[in-house]
């Protein structure tokens, strides 16, 4: 397939409020799907939009089990949707909100694929943040995967709160989180459902992008993936979770 067709079919839609082209509906592989999702990254920063860094998806047990996908994805992350801790999201113009519960690691200098292992991904983070990403339910993802891939993987923001240090004897498969909504305890997890650890989370993305030509630059945030299964956030809500020895992140809706 014309990959770059693809993008613009993609992007004339996305300027319509279609995200889930379905004219795309089961006719893309995931390697397609990824080479589309870069295109429209592309596409965005040369509309004037700043790319801040890379998430991974779907490596927790957890999350997998619920939309029944049996490997990580990786999507980016915009300036515009960088969000500070306490934030009040007013969710008017949404379509079906959800949070998941992470590490934003932070690098302190490039990291690029292939053969990236533990150590080397370690070695490059300055510190981490504890951090929500924010998803919208555009579409169907489990059925159509693809398509949600090149869609950058629901994603539409993230929240952090304040940067802590990390040095090589940080052990992010330690940590433990525990999350709230409305004061009452959702959920419990460590690090260690991030792929075995989170430094492994984004070892692995620096040697996916490299099968893209892609590598990760110094500021640059990376989205851990999800420690629990995705929650719904509605209006009303508030949600908070505490990463033991990092810090808290927390967010209203209205």
């Amino acid at each position: 397939m014309d990959i770059q067709a693809i993008v613009e079919d993609f992007w004339a839609c996305r300027q319509r409020g279609v995200y889930y082209p379905p004219q795309w509906f089961d006719r893309l592989t995931l390697d397609q799907a990824c080479r589309v999702q870069l295109g429209l990254l592309d596409k965005s920063i040369a509309a004037g939009a700043r790319q801040v860094g890379w998430k991974v998806g779907l490596t927790a047990a957890a999350i997998r089990e619920q939309f029944r996908v049996h490997e990580p994805v990786f999507g980016y992350l915009l300036e515009e949707g960088r969000l500070d801790s306490g934030v009040e999201l007013d969710l008017s113009d949404w379509l079906g909100t959800g949070f998941e519960n992470e590490l934003c690691l932070r690098l302190g200098r490039p990291l690029s694929g292939p053969d990236v292992d533990l150590a080397t991904a370690r070695a490059v983070v300055r510190g981490c943040h504890p951090a929500m990403e924010l998803v919208e339910n555009r579409g169907d993802f489990t059925a159509q995967l693809a398509v949600a891939v090149a869609d950058n993987v629901q994603q539409r923001a993230f929240v952090i709160g304040p940067e802590v240090p990390l040095d090589a004897g940080t052990n992010l498969a330690a940590v433990r989180c525990e999350v709230d909504i409305n004061g009452k305890q959702v959920a419990q997890a460590t690090g260690d459902a991030v792929m075995g650890d989170p430094y492994a989370s984004l070892a692995w993305l620096a040697n996916k992008l490299a099968e893209y030509g892609r590598g990760l630059e110094p500021g640059q945030y990376v989205m851990s993936g999800s420690f629990t299964r995705q929650f719904p956030l509605q209006a009303g809500d508030r949600a908070q979770t505490r990463f033991s020895g990092i810090g808290t992140v927390a967010v209203r809706a209205r």
